[in-house]
């Protein structure tokens, strides 16, 4: 063996503590290994994707820990977001937690980021005001389409993992690529949503942020449940309780503020009202139910940055929650709860999964028992509510979590024939070109060959 490739070997066998070394063929799409690379991953398989392309046919590695995945996200709001952005928040923390296990990940998305992620903007900024326009989200898939084909050519994947509405519609052309796309379900199991997913079921690998969507809509595709979670390092602890209780969320019928108003002047306990009440709907909303009934105690925050949210949270006396639908996560629940806060709430959706009744709050069934347990909410232990966040709520579990989904749709992928070749455009091709392509003009078209894969045995919310 040449001397390079001996110390290659040695480096290798250091690196991953002297595991065995076994035959095998790669099974990746895109370039080979380069300089730098690092370790990478296989779902319980043997691999040579850690050596340079003269050494695969001699020498191979067993299963490697690292994964190239890129992260598809929408192009709404900044990651990490400046104020409202439920889904963007997860996945910047889950974009720095896979990074800081060694994994290479790439965003997709709108404007700059702040993560430890490198970025692929597919737009110059972010488009907040087009948040629920159809054309928008078509666009967007269009161009993170173009931008996966290129991190294919360019540096190589494994997974795809999108987080928007219409993104994956890709996962078909991906499966034939050999690429298996992981969709996570932010939102609310509704008709629409589910359908969409049924239809997919042959090309997504889906993950639900709770058990109680997967228990709605048991046919669907799912893969697993990986709960939302949170930095808890990045929430204050406050082992003293405040004097006010709040709310901490938009402005409609289903997050129900009016109920925290009656609740709050039920139990005699001062109400502070925070979040986004903009668009039209939340406008009418606010003027018919809310404001008739807020008091001299009730205060109006208006939408809360990050740095607000935290003094918000860490100096209530509680959160209250008085959803009036099928919540899919509850990620205020969280972050209260990492800051000491407890919860009080509606039994609705996932809330039960998230709040510990009689540990980090009160789960009631009726408006009416609000009240009630407003006035109880000092026999909680702040301390058990940061503790169900670290036990259950942490990054590091969101990480673990993702990881697992990963390597559980690489194993399920359909078998691509090795002698198969598929062209992948420069340009978007088909009905979608129309919306994004300047002219109709293609740019060049590139062979790759695909993995050789083996079978393996809110309404917009980040919940």
């Amino acid at each position: 063996m040449r001397g390079a490739d001996h110390c290659l070997l040695e480096q290798a066998n250091s690196t991953y503590g002297g595991r065995s070394w076994g035959s095998g063929v790669p099974d990746r799409l895109g370039p080979g290994p380069r300089a730098g690379d690092g370790p990478h991953v296989g779902a319980g398989r043997h691999d040579d994707r850690c050596l340079p392309l003269h050494l695969e046919a001699r020498v191979s590695c067993r299963v490697r820990d690292q994964l190239r995945v890129a992260l598809v996200a929408p192009p709404y709001y900044r990651i990490p977001p400046v104020a409202y952005g439920g889904i963007e928040n997860v996945v910047a923390d889950l974009a720095n937690a896979l990074v800081g296990r060694g994994h290479r990940i790439t965003l997709i998305g709108a404007g700059p980021s702040l993560t430890a992620a490198p970025m692929e903007s597919v737009w110059p900024d972010t488009i907040g005001d087009r948040l629920g326009d159809t054309f928008p989200e078509l666009i967007h898939a269009a161009r993170s389409r173009r931008a996966v084909q290129r991190l294919v050519r360019e540096k190589g994947l494994d997974v795809v993992h999108d987080h928007t509405g219409a993104g994956p519609l890709n996962a078909a052309v991906y499966a034939a690529m050999g690429l298996p796309t992981v969709v996570t379900m932010h939102g609310p199991v509704e008709a629409d949503t589910a359908g969409l997913y049924r239809a997919l079921a042959d090309s997504i690998h889906l993950v639900a942020i709770s058990d109680r969507q997967r228990q709605l809509a048991p046919d669907l595709p799912w893969l697993r449940t990986v709960h939302n979670a949170v930095r808890l390092a990045d929430w204050p602890y406050r082992a003293e309780a405040g004097s006010y209780a709040l709310f901490l969320g938009r402005f409609n019928r289903d997050k129900a503020p009016h109920l925290a108003v009656e609740a709050a002047h039920a139990a005699g306990v001062p109400l502070i009202l925070a979040g986004r009440c903009s668009d039209p709907a939340e406008k009418a909303y606010f003027a018919a139910e809310v404001r008739p009934r807020l008091g001299p105690g009730d205060t109006m925050f208006g939408i809360a940055d990050a740095a607000a949210k935290r003094t918000l949270l860490a100096g209530a006396r509680c959160l209250v929650m008085p959803v009036q639908w099928e919540e899919p996560f509850g990620m205020v629940m969280v972050e209260a709860m990492a800051c000491g806060t407890p919860v009080v709430a509606l039994r609705h959706g996932a809330v039960p999964e998230v709040v510990a009744h009689g540990v980090t709050g009160f789960v009631v069934d009726h408006p009416h028992e609000l009240a009630a347990a407003l006035r109880r909410i000092g026999d909680i232990d702040r301390g058990a509510c940061r503790d169900r966040v670290r036990r259950l709520f942490d990054v590091s579990r969101l990480a673990v979590g993702y990881e697992a989904a990963y390597r559980e749709a690489l194993a399920a992928r359909v078998p691509v024939a090795p002698e198969r070749t598929f062209l992948l455009p420069a340009e978007p091709t088909g009905i979608v070109h129309h919306l994004t392509a300047s002219s109709s003009h293609r740019g060049p078209q590139r062979s790759v060959r695909p993995t050789s894969a083996r079978p393996g045995g809110e309404g917009r919310t980040a919940g």
